[in-house]
């Protein structure tokens, strides 16, 4: 099953050029069974690689364009009244939240109702409307893209919400010898009728989380983690700098998130227990959203990266 997960990272890769790591991380996501939140500046493939993997996947793929005057029912669905004859029924009519993967477009730009709304969907995995309750999709993901926070028209997301996300990834410049390979690749895709992708079926995707289940933790791993999400709350006790940049620590779900992240990436290290070097590697992208930053780290231009660069400095690895 790993060599079928690599192969379909490789083909999305084909399809995204010069973003691997970018990939790599949003794979963890999907084995991790986590939403995650891309934030780029305008025109860095964010929908295309949303759409990359969800072309190679038997699933339902739901784009939402996210905008001011979106409402709940826009995207959750809504009861109708239905007449046949002279007989009426009230029936639900699902919303396009009613996918396996939901492309959340421009999130950032929808209203507090509309956040709301996809908040239960993504903690609850169900939606309430008029009294009833609707199941998700067993194969249920929100991608979201947006924008940063300083463009206009945009504005920040609920704390609540952040927490939700398993991973917030950040898309930069492609290198310039990628960006001529992006350039041959949409030459290629107009020029030509190009071969649809191999499919991979959503239960390779269970089989993979069942595994990545057994992947063994040590207790060690565990204080490590603990160790690392705890200090954001109590930065100053190990680092006074830290303890300047930190306004907010991460919640208990930074935990959660960095256990299961781990897992999949010793998982697609081909080892059967997680190292500290499994957590480092994905703390960045687990960690970054959930911290609140004091007015000195922004007045200082200190961002998030750099505070959690500090953090796994200073936090000891277990022996």
């Amino acid at each position: 099953m790993r060599d079928t997960i690599l192969r379909f990272e490789a083909s999305v890769n084909e399809a995204v050029v010069g973003q691997q790591a970018v990939v790599r991380q949003m794979l963890i996501a999907l084995l991790a069974d986590g939403h995650v939140l891309l934030e780029s500046l305008p025109g860095l493939a964010k929908t295309r690689t949303v759409k990359a993997i969800a072309t190679r996947l038997a699933a339902t793929m739901s784009r939402i364009q996210f905008t001011p005057d979106l409402l709940p029912s826009d995207i959750t669905g809504a009861e109708t009244l239905l007449q046949s004859g002279e007989q009426r029924t009230i029936s639900f009519q699902p919303g396009p939240l009613f996918g396996n993967l939901i492309l959340a477009d421009e999130i950032n730009r929808a209203p507090a109702k509309v956040q709301s709304a996809l908040l239960e969907a993504m903690e609850e995995r169900q939606i309430s409307v008029a009294g009833k309750t609707h199941r998700m999709a067993d194969l249920f993901l929100v991608m979201a893209t947006q924008n940063p926070i300083e463009q206009e028209g945009t504005y920040p997301l609920p704390e609540a919400q952040m927490d939700r996300f398993l991973l917030k990834v950040l898309i930069d410049y492609p290198a310039p010898a990628s960006e001529v390979d992006m350039l041959r690749l949409l030459r290629r895709e107009t020029a030509t009728d190009s071969v649809p992708p191999a499919v991979l079926a959503q239960d390779v995707i269970f089989a993979v989380r069942e595994n990545i289940h057994h992947i063994q933790v040590a207790p060690a791993i565990d204080d490590y983690i603990v160790a690392l999400v705890n200090a954001t709350r109590h930065a100053a006790a190990l680092d006074p700098e830290l303890g300047r940049w930190i306004e907010i620590g991460a919640s208990p779900r930074a935990s959660i998130g960095l256990d299961r992240a781990s897992r999949v990436q010793a998982w697609l290290a081909e080892r059967s227990f997680v190292t500290p070097d499994d957590v480092r590697a994905i703390a960045h992208p687990v960690l970054r959203h959930r911290l609140i930053l004091s007015y000195d780290a922004n007045a200082e231009n200190i961002g998030a990266d750099a505070v959690i660069d500090r953090l796994i400095e200073k936090v000891a690895v277990p022996a």
